[in-house]
């Protein structure tokens, strides 16, 4: 036995020294990796800087560490960039550090007024190599926000402009491959009134747009999103409430050269999409690329007398000129959490009935005097669900891990073209926005 362990460890070294490894002990198999001295010498400079100041990771958005990257004279190197605040007449500073031969060096600095920083942007804006650092600050809870671009050139930050906002948004909407800045903010003649601005490098020189006006207030903004119009042409969304009973949308976009509200209507003073009493924004509700607009229509119900009622939503995308395209017309269930597609030829006569857990939905006839039933969906959440899901001609629709969604068709189904298929397929769960919690 002895003679056996003698053997076995003989070749255990000698495999060791054949392949050039040396000997570690237990304590050298569990240590923690060292740190790169790269990653050593940053931590070092940020040391030497951080006496007497605190970390001020920016609040909002996408970019909220206090240590960010981002190449800013376009040499293909990041340079790193550090968010404090002081007690310092300007309290917000912003540390720029580059790696050089003997390690990392402070460029330079940004000192700005405010309590916070609230929103961070790394964007290319001008034809230079390099990105615009885009920096949205707060002053206080009473004073307006304030959004400032700057660039790196020769080693020096440079203050490019500095604007108020209440949001600010970046992203290309001229299609020159160079992000703008958009600007909404209380109007100054008038600050009940939201405008937009867009600022944008031309020749190097930066431009601002004429003011273009919301529907409502900027204080009221729910929502910014980029899209596209109908016509191919990029476009920003902004959905604001009005009196939290009224959502209403306005679509700016590049139009010829101009930066213009392509959803304001000249009659009402207000955008085309007004929806009261419901949270629904725009969406890519086909999945064209094209983002949909929605619009609320009445559905006529059996018993008119129902305390509440209840609606299709039609979904339309919009042209550079203020058109309108019919695109989709749905139900959505939004306390449940999920929607139906309806077929165009049909959708304004539909009507949607809840018993207990099933939704009937029937279809009035031309006249609008009766009704028949086409299909049924149920939703149930019982422990005999998927025994529920396909008894009586049944047949499951969707499933989660707590509830199955199941429909079963009526004899009238078939003469209108909906089929066990088409009803899988109409069928859509309502996705929670990550993003802000809103539906």
């Amino acid at each position: 036995m002895k003679r056996t362990i003698k053997v076995t460890l003989i070749i255990v070294l000698l495999t060791v020294m054949l392949c050039g490894c040396s000997v570690h002990t237990i304590s050298d198999l569990y240590c923690l990796p060292m740190r790169s001295e790269e990653y050593t010498g940053l931590q070092s400079a940020i040391d030497q800087i951080m006496t007497g100041r605190e970390y001020s990771a920016p609040i909002s958005g996408e970019n909220r560490q206090s240590v960010q990257s981002a190449d800013l004279d376009g040499d293909g190197k990041d340079e790193y960039i550090l968010y404090a605040k002081s007690q310092d007449e300007k309290p917000l500073q912003i540390f720029i550090f580059s790696l050089v031969d003997q390690g990392y060096i402070l460029l330079d600095t940004i000192a700005c007024n405010g309590s916070s920083f609230e929103q961070v942007e790394y964007v290319q804006m001008n034809n230079r190599p390099g990105l615009e650092i885009v920096v949205g600050s707060q002053v206080s809870n009473q004073v307006l926000r304030s959004v400032s671009v700057y660039t790196l050139v020769n080693k020096q930050i440079e203050q490019v402009m500095s604007s108020s906002y209440t949001k600010f948004l970046c992203g290309d909407l001229d299609k020159d491959n160079l992000s703008e800045l958009l600007i909404l903010r209380p109007s100054t003649a008038d600050p009940n009134n939201g405008i937009a601005e867009m600022f944008g490098f031309e020749s190097s020189v930066l431009s601002r747009s004429p003011e273009v006006n919301m529907s409502g207030s900027a204080e009221s903004i729910k929502r910014i999103m980029l899209g596209k119009l109908n016509d191919g042409i990029r476009a920003m969304y902004v959905a604001s409430s009005i009196d939290n009973s009224t959502l209403i949308t306005d679509v700016y976009a590049v139009v010829n050269g101009n930066f213009t509200n392509v959803s304001l209507s000249n009659e009402s003073g207000t955008s085309v999409q007004t929806l009261r009493n419901y949270y629904v924004y725009a969406d890519d509700i086909d999945n064209d690329g094209v983002l949909e607009l929605p619009s609320l229509i009445t559905m006529k119900t059996k018993e008119e007398n129902e305390a509440e009622r209840q609606y299709l939503i039609r979904w339309f995308s919009m042209t550079s000129q203020g058109t309108e395209v019919d695109k989709q017309y749905t139900y959505h269930n939004f306390v449940g959490g999920w929607f139906m597609q309806l077929d165009k030829a049909l959708a304004t006569r539909i009507t949607v009935t809840q018993k207990g857990n099933s939704y009937e939905f029937s279809l009035w006839d031309q006249s609008l005097t009766e009704t028949e039933k086409l299909f049924t969906i149920y939703v149930l959440t019982g422990q005999k669900r998927d025994e529920q899901a396909v008894t009586d001609n049944r047949f499951a629709i969707y499933k989660t891990d707590t509830t199955i969604y199941a429909g079963d068709l009526e004899v009238a189904s078939a003469a209108y073209g909906i089929s066990k298929e088409s009803l899988i397929q109409s069928f859509q769960l309502i996705l929670q926005d990550w993003k802000t919690g809103e539906i």
